[in-house]
C-alpha cells in the first residue's frame, strides 16, 4: 500500500457476471503489474495488475463457489469464472499468499496503485508506468 492510505479490514471481489465472488481480509501486499507471457497472453494487455494477500483469508462466496483452475506454470495456477472467463486469481504451490486481480476487487480506491512491475524487460515499448513509491523503503 501507498503511504497514508488504509485498507479495511474485509475487500470482496467478483468476476464480470457475479457468479463467482470472494472475500479477503488483511491489508494488501505488492501491488504490482506484472508483463510476463502469461499475464500478456491471458488478459489480452500489456500488463495485469495484481494484489496480494495472505492465502488463508480468502474465501469465496458466490453461488458457483470456486473458480475453475488452470496451471500456467508446473507450479502455478491461475482462477477463472468457468461462465464470463474473468480472470481472479494466481496462487503459486507453496506460497502463503494468494494473488488477486487488483479489478476484480469491488473497491478500487484502496491505495492499490502498483509499486513494483514484474517482467517489466518483456513489456511492450510503447509503455510508460510510473510506479508508486514502494512504501518499504520510502
Amino acid at each position: 500500500m501507498t503511504e497514508g492510505t488504509t485498507a479495511p479490514d474485509l475487500g470482496t471481489g467478483r468476476c464480470q457476471c457475479g457468479d463467482i465472488t470472494y472475500e479477503v481480509q488483511g491489508v494488501p501486499d505488492d501491488p504490482h503489474l506484472c508483463s510476463c507471457e502469461h499475464c500478456t497472453l491471458l488478459s489480452g494487455s500489456p500488463a495485469m495488475a495484481w494484489v496480494g494477500f495472505r492465502r488463508e483469508t480468502l474465501t469465496w462466496t458466490g453461488r458457483r463457489g470456486e473458480p475453475t483452475w488452470y496451471a500456467t506454470w508446473p507450479t502455478l495456477r491461475r482462477g477463472f469464472c468457468p461462465r464470463c472467463g474473468t480472470h481472479l486469481v494466481s496462487v503459486a504451490d507453496g506460497s502463503n499468499m494468494v494473488m488477486v486481480t487488483t479489478f476484480s476487487l469491488t473497491e478500487q480506491n484502496r491505495g492499490l496503485e502498483p509499486v513494483g512491475h514484474s517482467f517489466r524487460q518483456h513489456a511492450v515499448p510503447w509503455m510508460a508506468v510510473t510506479l508508486a513509491p514502494d512504501p518499504l523503503h520510502s
